[in-house]
């Protein structure tokens, strides 16, 4: 795959003269150079259920006078460029207005991305109607006739649905339609049958063509939906919603999964659709090495104009980011990362896909991501077919409930000397009455109290002997002799309607209310939901007690450190024979409601790091600049002192 990509949206309206009137295959083509593209991806159906290029079972765009698809194409492959070709799959609404009785129907019978036809938007299909055939038959069309280099199927995945078709579906077999277990099943099976009937119809034609299908979000703990793709493409641009802790917590898990994947931007200022909003190329150059760090390809997304013509401005911007990424990529393709901490999803677990938006994730896999990168920490995001001996901690955040291979993967796992740090509800059997493990403690149901505080008992860095909030619930628990790490203290009362205090919350009464932080033979427990609260709060006394217990865990017996601050991101990567160590810097802030953007960045300078190696590197140096760096290796440890870190620095140790 190409490290260098760009998704060129071209959702246009019939109502809208001229299409493609100022297309020019030199200018497309100077455009494509000037960003530093290697592939881009063309339409050749969009949402509005338009083509883009002579077809006998679609229809052209009513105001196309000539076939797009195949120009842009040509022009792509005669300067080396790939092009991939996009069809809008769950999205056609030429075909909705003629066929509603192909639409995705909510419970209630509205439809979905706007409820009904008096709100402008699209209506999403049905993949369990006559639209499927309709779909699979514009696909091998495109197969057929064009030398495409992939496809690029969106707006598609297991989608619940209550139209009649499903409905008729689910009665037929004697099940209860409005049963949301058998809708769910039905759209599992919808699904697959879906991706299975695709990639039959691309292998007709052109065997092994790589095809992706777009829903918005790697669904973590689905491995077999991941593996329905040739490739994987986390849509996650960070000021459409996704923010910047996104792309890191999906990529931390897809590393795993033994597949190419692309990390998928924007150029635009807020998402896609956007016409006329830029993003400063100083935020184009942080995501395209973000991706780069988390062992990605990159793509951004950028919007044809509806006249064909490529907007140079918009090329200028990619060719900031992407001339820089050309320069990385000897030390980029083929990596595997390296990880002293497995971070054990919840959405893995619970299966919890509630998540109305692509760009949402759970707070509490948000916020331990956000712990384990600000802390720097060397991470995977794992699920439960992941080699748990890989890792020296494995961390349960929050509300983590065992099955039986979860509980024998993770005996094995002590048994062999790792350490679990767990919190809130993780750590206790399904009755929530007892803990799994020794963490030191014992558990006395849950804490009445809500919020309340925690106070260390033992030296923790940045916390003084005092009583910290923490708003979120969790357990009451005792503390084996020795085990205390920190106490909870209680408030006087829980704020309520008959008493109160102050603007807020009850102050610390002092009282002990059982223990906080416990250590055992198998490792730490925080007595509260932490990571959500660190989600949700963002507090510094949460994440400095998280600290604690992996710094007491980890030991001595991490990978890599660096003096990288808080909003810095490190990564260490294996290539052939050789680490490569990534240092990122750039401080996102909040412009307008939630958007945030990315605008200055300031260099770092002194940059210390130490990675430990089996043996004593030849030479050491920063990449691409290629100047050797000085080092020292004592008790097989490597120390230095990265001179500058602006944006992105790769330190290579050979």
């Amino acid at each position: 795959m190409n490290f260098r990509q760009v998704h060129l949206d071209f959702h246009t309206s019939e109502k809208i003269p001229a299409i493609g009137s100022r297309f020019s295959k030199k200018q497309f083509q100077e455009a494509l150079k000037t960003g530093h593209v290697n592939s881009v991806t063309v339409f050749a159906k969009c949402h509005h259920g338009w083509a883009y290029h002579k077809s006998s079972e679609n229809i052209m765009h009513p105001n196309l006078g000539f076939d797009l698809l195949r120009e842009e194409i040509e022009a792509a492959h005669e300067i080396g460029v790939k092009a991939v070709v996009y069809l809008s799959a769950g999205l056609d609404e030429k075909t909705a207005v003629r066929h509603a009785d192909w639409l995705v129907r909510n419970k209630d019978e509205s439809t979905t991305w706007v409820p009904d036809f008096s709100v402008p938007g699209y209506h999403k299909l049905c993949m369990n109607s006559p639209y499927l055939d309709y779909l699979l038959k514009e696909l091998a069309e495109v197969c057929k006739n064009y030398d495409a280099d992939g496809i690029f199927l969106d707006i598609v995945g297991v989608q619940p649905c209550y139209c009649r078709n499903c409905m008729n579906a689910l009665e037929g077999r004697g099940l209860d339609p409005y049963d949301e277990k058998n809708v769910v099943a039905l759209a599992e099976e919808v699904y697959a049958n879906y991706t299975r009937r695709v990639r039959e119809t691309v292998d007709k034609f052109r065997p092994g063509l790589p095809v992706f299908h777009n829903g918005g979000h790697i669904r973590r703990g689905r491995r077999d939906l991941a593996h329905m793709n040739s490739h994987l493409e986390i849509e996650s641009l960070p000021t459409g919603g996704w923010g910047y802790d996104h792309f890191p917590l999906t990529a931390r898990y897809v590393q795993n999964l033994g597949m190419e994947y692309v990390g998928m931007t924007g150029k635009f200022h807020i998402t896609w659709g956007e016409f006329g909003g830029f993003k400063h190329p100083n935020a184009l150059r942080y995501e395209a090495a973000l991706s780069a760090a988390n062992g990605a390809k990159c793509s951004v997304g950028d919007q044809l104009a509806p006249d064909g013509c490529m907007d140079m401005e918009t090329y200028r911007l990619i060719g900031a980011a992407y001339s820089e990424l050309e320069e990385k990529e000897p030390w980029l393709d083929n990596v595997a990362s390296v990880a002293d901490v497995g971070l054990l999803s919840y959405e893995c677990i619970s299966g919890d896909f509630s998540a109305t938006q692509a760009s949402e994730t759970n707070d509490i896999d948000a916020g331990a991501c956000r712990i384990l990168l600000e802390g720097k920490y060397l991470f995977d995001v794992i699920d439960l077919e992941c080699r748990f001996d890989k890792y020296k901690v494995i961390v349960l955040p929050d509300a983590i409930d065992y099955s039986e291979k979860l509980y024998n993967k993770l005996k094995r796992f002590v048994e062999n000397g790792g350490k679990l740090l767990a919190t809130g509800e993780s750590g206790l059997d399904c009755a929530k009455e007892n803990f799994v493990f020794d963490f030191g403690a014992v558990c006395k149901g849950r804490n009445e109290y809500s919020p309340d505080y925690f106070r260390p008992k033992v030296p923790m860095e940045g916390l003084g002997d005092t009583g910290y909030i923490i708003y979120e619930d969790g357990m009451r628990i005792e503390a084996v002799q020795g085990a205390q790490l920190a106490i909870r203290e209680e408030p006087y009362f829980n704020r309520a309607r008959e008493h109160f205090c102050s603007h807020r919350n009850t102050p610390d009464s002092g009282r002990y209310g059982g223990a906080g932080m416990t250590a055992g033979g198998d490792g730490i427990y925080i007595a509260w939901k932490i990571f959500t609260e660190y989600a949700r709060i963002g507090s510094i006394s949460a994440k400095k007690m998280v600290i604690y217990a992996l710094d007491q865990l980890l030991g001595a017996d991490k990978s890599a450190v660096s003096s990288l601050p808080a909003q810095g991101i490190m990564t260490l990567m294996t290539q052939n024979d050789r680490k490569i160590l990534h240092l990122l810097y750039a401080s996102p802030v909040c412009r307008g409601k939630g958007i945030e953007v990315i605008e200055d960045i300031i260099p770092l300078y002194n940059v210390k790091a130490a990675v430990k190696l089996d043996k004593k590197p030849k030479r050491v140096y920063i990449a691409p600049q290629m100047h050797e760096l000085e080092f020292d290796y004592t008790d097989g440890t490597v120390n230095i002192t990265v001179p500058e870190v602006y944006n992105h620095q790769m330190v290579v140790f050979e």
